[in-house]
């Protein structure tokens, strides 16, 4: 099978400084990097890396070439990527000096996806793959409808969060991937249980995991639940940590690996990837994962 994330390509900047910058504030930054990002592609490298064979489907400017050039470097199909007359998008990230970050998102040619790039990248998709998609890019809830109506399964990171999601069909979502902000922002509620609760109430049907920062994870459907620690690391940039969860996931049940496996596996491979600075650059390798003594 193979997985199409439709998703974000973003040119990363990133900066080092002190701490977050306050309104009204000017900080020098004592360190500046240029690097591959966008919440998409992050997952597809993730996935990558974990083993699953990944089709990226997504449109950039005519400044992005090197993200198309990084994705196939990694072995990733990108007949799916649409060069358009917009700047590629683009992300300021802060990260201060506890490895905590803050982003600023310029959509740019993310902003993008057409009714017939939908089109053309649903006649490549076949029966037995599956979408993985997040909330960089537009049109997303006419990317669910097209794969529920083919029968193809749908895994969405609700991220960013905004309230157009809240008109998105939800019900046909099989895996919802959040965080514990996302929860409260789609549910209103606060508690973990309560946001858990509150999703499958209305989505009876969907998986759902919840992230948890430095708390771990949790699981639930119709019939189960499971939770998931977190492993101690000394966080340097935690850009990527959703991002490598995420794609380890899902790589993780399309290999059929039970749920507590997955977690298990996740939770190792984000926390690894917070130890090295940078987003893609930092996800390690399925190796690096198995090898990691936890």
């Amino acid at each position: 099978m193979n997985i199409f994330v439709f998703g974000s390509l973003n040119i990363d900047h990133t900066y080092r400084l002190p701490h977050m910058l306050r309104i009204g504030e000017t900080l020098s930054s004592y360190e500046y990097s240029r690097n591959v990002g966008g919440k998409g592609l992050n997952q597809a490298i993730a996935l990558r890396r974990a083993g699953s064979n990944v089709c990226f489907a997504g449109a950039i400017g005519a400044d992005g070439i090197f993200l198309t050039d990084y994705l196939l470097e990694n072995g990733i199909d990108i007949t799916c990527i649409t060069q358009v007359d917009v700047p590629t998008g683009h992300a300021v990230i802060q990260v201060d000096d506890m490895g905590r970050n803050a982003i600023l998102l310029f959509g740019g040619a993310n902003q993008m996806i057409s009714d017939r790039m939908i089109s053309e990248t649903f006649e490549k998709v076949q029966t037995g793959d599956w979408i993985l998609l997040q909330n960089e890019i537009n049109n997303g809830d006419r990317i669910i409808r097209a794969a529920y109506e083919r029968g193809v399964k749908v895994i969405l990171n609700p991220s960013p969060f905004s309230k157009e999601l809240l008109t998105w069909p939800l019900e046909m979502v099989s895996y919802l991937i959040l965080n514990e902000v996302e929860g409260r922002d789609l549910t209103g509620k606060t508690r973990t249980e309560d946001i858990l609760n509150e999703l499958l109430t209305r989505y009876p049907a969907c998986h759902i995991v919840l992230t948890l920062g430095e708390h771990g994870s949790e699981y639930a459907d119709a019939k189960q639940r499971y939770s998931q620690v977190a492993y101690r690391c000394d966080a340097v940039d935690t850009t990527a940590a959703g991002d490598t969860f995420t794609g380890y996931f899902l790589h993780a049940i399309s290999c059929g690996y039970p749920i507590q496996d997955a977690l298990k596996l996740s939770s190792i491979a984000s926390s690894i990837a917070v130890t090295k600075q940078g987003a893609a650059v930092s996800i390690p390798n399925i190796d690096d994962v198995m090898n990691a003594g936890i």
